[in-house]
């Protein structure tokens, strides 16, 4: 004990990023990041805006898909302009406050994004097995009434594991092996017995895919037996058909998460490069591609979208 009071506390961390990039690709990464940032950003606010603007897509999916990209849009914020400053400015070390401020926002909008899915897929079950009562069921408020809860108790729900990481003591080393401050690589740096603390931290996290993984799983087996059913009538494919944006977004945000807490959650995997690439691939890749699924997907939003460009291309060529 007297040992590490006599060490000093550890006031900043640095990023890694990709443990062992060579110099020359800092450039090629940052680059990405960079171009990922600027489309997460234009594609999530546009769908955002859409949806606020226009009075047609005041309905409770698009409800839901506002707070997903919001979400998506706010994670991105957080953690990508710091990542493309350590490799373009070398501005690589983070306070220890910001990193722990850091740590709550990931876990948190992190797992917000399954609660939205959750919601939507019990929105596309009433929709499908519930048809003639679904106006009198899921209406725009109890939609907004559903979206705010999952912002306020996600909140309070990943304040606990965050406060637990934050009262830990470090004093060196100070060097987190990925792009931003996330449980399962600041945790191990801690001198105090760490484990309990990131097996809580695994835990939480497990909870909060899990479950809404759960609704989701049971949500689509009854709409697949609903559609079963009514295979004969000649509407299965139309029902099918709008479930196939949200089934992307669910595989985009599911699979690769699920791979790499079932599969790869060893020690020797979570400190190799390769944890790294595939965090940030499940990560940011979901948030580049649901705002262009919903789009290209979602007729609404796409005819929407195809006015409004052509409207700014035509003032543009005006002026």
């Amino acid at each position: 004990m007297s040992a590490i009071t006599n060490q000093s506390v550890v006031s900043e961390f640095v990023l890694i990023g990709i443990p062992g990039l060579v110099e020359k690709y800092h450039s090629l990464v940052s680059t990405s990041m960079f171009i990922a940032y600027i489309i997460s950003l234009i594609a999530n606010s546009v769908v955002i805006l859409l949806i606020i603007l226009k009075r047609s897509l005041h309905q409770p999916m698009y409800i839901i898909i506002a707070n997903l990209a919001f979400s998506d849009l706010l994670f991105d914020t957080i953690t990508l302009p710091k990542s493309i400053a350590k490799y373009w400015l070398g501005a690589d070390t983070i306070s220890f406050y910001a990193c722990i401020i850091q740590i709550f926002s990931v876990h948190y909008l992190g797992s917000l994004d399954a609660l939205f899915l959750m919601l939507m897929a019990i929105d596309r079950y009433i929709a499908i097995c519930k048809p003639l009562r679904y106006h009198s069921i899921i209406t725009n408020k109890l939609v907004i009434w559903g979206c705010s809860m999952s912002w306020a108790l996600d909140a309070f729900y990943v304040t606990v594991p965050s406060v637990l990481v934050s009262r830990l003591t470090y004093c060196g080393p100070n060097k987190v092996k990925n792009f931003f401050c996330s449980n399962q690589y600041v945790t191990p740096l801690s001198c105090d017995e760490f484990m309990s603390v990131l097996r809580l931290c695994i835990h939480f996290g497990l909870v909060v895919l899990l479950v809404p993984l759960a609704i989701i799983i049971l949500s689509y087996i009854l709409i697949i037996r609903v559609i079963h059913l009514s295979a004969n009538g000649g509407n299965w494919q139309k029902a099918f058909y709008t479930c196939t944006t949200h089934l992307f977004a669910i595989g985009l945000y599911f699979v690769p998460r699920a791979i790499v807490y079932i599969i790869i959650q060893s020690s020797t995997i979570i400190n190799s490069d390769l944890s790294v690439i595939i965090l940030c691939f499940y990560t940011y890749i979901p948030h580049l591609a649901s705002p262009i699924i919903y789009c290209l997907r979602t007729a609404e939003i796409r005819s929407h979208f195809e006015k409004t460009f052509k409207k700014i291309f035509y003032i543009g060529a005006a002026v």
